[in-house]
């Protein structure tokens, strides 16, 4: 069982209006994370692209993989490619709240 950041379920709730438990394992997230996907890829298609969006999914990356991947459920690769984002958005950010934290004397 993958550890999970504390971080990713808020920002993957924020992200796609979600609700999901801050308790959820990495698989319990990816599974339902996958059936939300499923669903809008079924009822909701612009709304998914609005998301995608929304999070910077890498569209040439997307399809690159949808295509190599062709058989596999699209959903459950999709989940993959948001989970990956979100988690280099939070380490981005974490990096990012260190360099500012440069002591007064060291800044130019």
């Amino acid at each position: 069982m993958k550890p999970l950041n504390t971080n990713l379920i808020p920002e993957i709730n924020s992200s796609l209006d979600l609700q999901l438990a801050t308790s959820l394992s990495y698989e319990e997230l990816h599974k339902k994370l996958s059936t939300e996907i499923n669903h809008l890829i079924n009822n909701d298609f612009e709304k998914l692209v609005f998301y995608l969006y929304r999070i910077d999914v890498n569209e040439n990356k997307m399809r690159l993989l949808l295509d190599q991947r062709e058989g596999k459920d699209a959903a459950e690769l999709i989940a993959n490619l948001i989970i990956e984002r979100q988690l280099q958005k939070i380490e981005s950010r974490r990096n990012f709240q260190h360099k500012d934290n440069i002591d007064e004397n060291e800044k130019w």
